[in-house]
């Protein structure tokens, strides 16, 4: 797909020489099926090549459609271009004609031929959809042809894609209680089956998400916690003292962290040189992201714990979320994006919002940008990898009160607002499914009409307070609010509900046909009489000495007058 899917081998780096590749494949097109047109007039109109002897020196005439020039080609040469396929190609060049594809394209293509079957299912390129949407698998995955076990990237593909239908699906509400205040942020580690929440209570939370039951906490840290961030080797909290709190994984421990404090004095630090409370964190492999209200964002050597980079803005740093090289930053009204090898900001989106932007969502490519403002609205943007640049292609208002927080899973984006309730939005009929086009409209996307983007796809309230945080996982919505407590929407089980629900629903109807059968079969053998006689007399309370029958529904309009 044009937003997500990016390709490593582009046929140029410049539009004009992408439009001529195009153009020239355009031609190329039209040329065979000119060719294919003059095939089937020579198959139909030649008597002799209808009997099976033909003039193998007798010229063909082929037109070029563009060119307007008429060339003679040998009947053997023409006939034998009649039986070749695309598996004749090289398979190098095989192998760049499936690159262009997308994975619907891609699927389609499986299903023509036995021989495409299988190099369609071996590509390399569903390696790249998968970790393009979702990033490297969290949990080894052993993959090859060895072990009947063993599944193929497309079979992860496919399985994943397939379980992202779950979130339409019907769910069950685990409540996580245990916070005695407001709860602030949360986090969700899918990969170890944790979540980590904190608040305005200075503790932060460790849950097991599978039984939704409190596997450790911390002691009070003196202030209210706004920011949580963890991977599987480092847990970081930041609060309103400016301070950022931190836990190292530990080597053996079932749970990754002792929040409880260990004897070890290595595996809990914290470190200050924020002037402000501090509202968001964030982590990658090498570094640690905090931005403030002291109008800065800080980059962090996650090693050596110090500053390496100080990125000033011009207002109150609400959110960041970081991508690679760059981290895209809210300041008041106004979204950067920063190069953070040498902090320079590449774009500026002024005036994002009518007011603050409260919340950051980015796709694991770093290409889509999802913003939420006090204002209530979201917008979908996209950063161009050719100049940089960042345009709004999608805006939608689902909510009554701010936005305070934004969550990404491909294809799902999840808002949680102070109006109590949760919207699920799916991107993927906004992304465009070839290179090309994506080339050609790139320059129309301001002009994207807001009437053509659909609302989104489900709403999950019934709260009726302020939700100040949300993250999503595979199959799981996790939120925290003003009310205290955590919910876990859990949609593991979705699908299987949805099968057994549809197998009762085919067993009723096969039920009701067979009755409606049977009575037609026995209104025909003039059996209507005796039915009526059978249920009278098993229901004789209800006709009363006049002898009128009483429905359960009561008398009818003509009875009554």
């Amino acid at each position: 797909m044009a937003f997500e899917c990016q390709r490593s081998r582009e046929i140029s780096s410049t539009k004009n020489s992408v439009k001529s590749v195009y153009k020239f494949c355009r031609e190329e097109i039209e040329l065979n099926q000119a060719n294919s047109f003059n095939n089937q007039k020579l198959w139909k109109s030649d008597p002799i090549i209808e009997k099976g002897k033909f003039d193998e020196t007798k010229p063909v005439t082929v037109f070029h459609p563009k060119k307007g020039i008429a060339k003679s080609l040998p009947a053997n040469e023409v006939l034998g271009n009649l039986s070749r396929s695309i598996t004749d190609l090289p398979p190098a060049l095989i192998s760049e004609i499936l690159n262009c594809l997308d994975p619907t394209e891609l699927g389609i293509v499986s299903c023509v031929s036995s021989s495409l079957y299988r190099i369609s299912s071996e590509h390399h390129v569903w390696k790249e959809f998968y970790c393009e949407r979702w990033g490297f698998p969290a949990v080894p995955v052993a993959l090859g042809a060895g072990n009947s076990d063993e599944k193929s990237w497309r079979e992860l593909f496919v399985e994943r894609e397939f379980r992202s239908k779950t979130f339409m699906g019907r769910y069950s509400i685990d409540v996580l209680c245990g916070h005695t205040e407001a709860v602030r942020t949360v986090f969700l580690l899918s990969s170890k089956k944790l979540i980590f929440t904190s608040g305005y209570d200075s503790i932060v939370r460790m849950w097991d998400m599978e039984e939704g039951l409190l596997i450790a906490k911390s002691q009070p840290l003196g202030c209210t916690i706004r920011a949580v961030a963890a991977d599987t080797k480092l847990l970081v909290a930041g609060g309103t003292d400016g301070f950022i709190h931190g836990w190292r994984a530990e080597e053996g421990h079932p749970h990754l962290f002792d929040l409880r404090g260990s004897q070890n004095l290595n595996t809990e630090f914290r470190f200050w040189e924020h002037e402000g409370p501090i509202t968001c964190l964030s982590l990658d492999l090498t570094r640690l992201y905090s931005g403030s209200w002291d109008m800065t964002v800080r980059v962090w050597d996650r090693a050596s714990l110090t500053c390496i980079k100080v990125l000033s803005h011009s207002d109150w740093v609400w959110s960041l979320v970081p991508h690679d090289t760059t981290v895209a930053s809210t300041s008041g009204s106004d979204v950067y994006v920063w190069e953070t090898s040498t902090g320079t900001p590449l774009a500026i989106i002024r005036n994002a919002h009518a007011s603050n932007v409260y919340s950051l969502a980015r796709s694991h490519t770093g290409k889509l940008l999802f913003t939420g403002g006090e204002d209530g609205v979201i917008h979908m943007f996209e950063i161009c990898s050719v100049d940089g640049k960042v345009r709004r292609v999608a805006t939608w208002n689902p909510h009554s009160g701010p936005v305070h927080s934004l969550a990404f899973e491909f294809p799902w984006l999840v808002s949680a607002s102070s109006d109590g309730k949760l919207s699920l939005i799916d991107v993927r009929k906004l992304l465009k499914k070839s290179m090309y086009s994506a080339m050609e409209n790139f320059a129309r996307a301001n002009h994207v009409e807001q009437k053509n983007v659909e609302p989104p796809q489900r709403m999950l309230h019934g709260f009726g307070c302020n939700l100040f945080s949300v993250d999503i996982g595979s199959d799981r919505i996790v939120c925290g609010g003003e009310e205290g407590v955590v919910r876990i929407w859990n949609f593991s089980q979705a699908l299987e509900i949805e099968q057994r629900v549809r197998a009762f629903r085919g067993l009723r109807l096969e039920n009701r046909m067979r009755r409606r059968k049977l009575q037609t079969e026995m209104n025909g053998k003039g059996g209507h009489s005796d039915l009526c006689l059978v249920a009278a007399k098993k229901n004789q309370m209800n006709v009363d000495r006049n002898g009128f029958w009483h429905s359960k529904r009561g008398l009818g309009g003509k009875m009554k007058a």
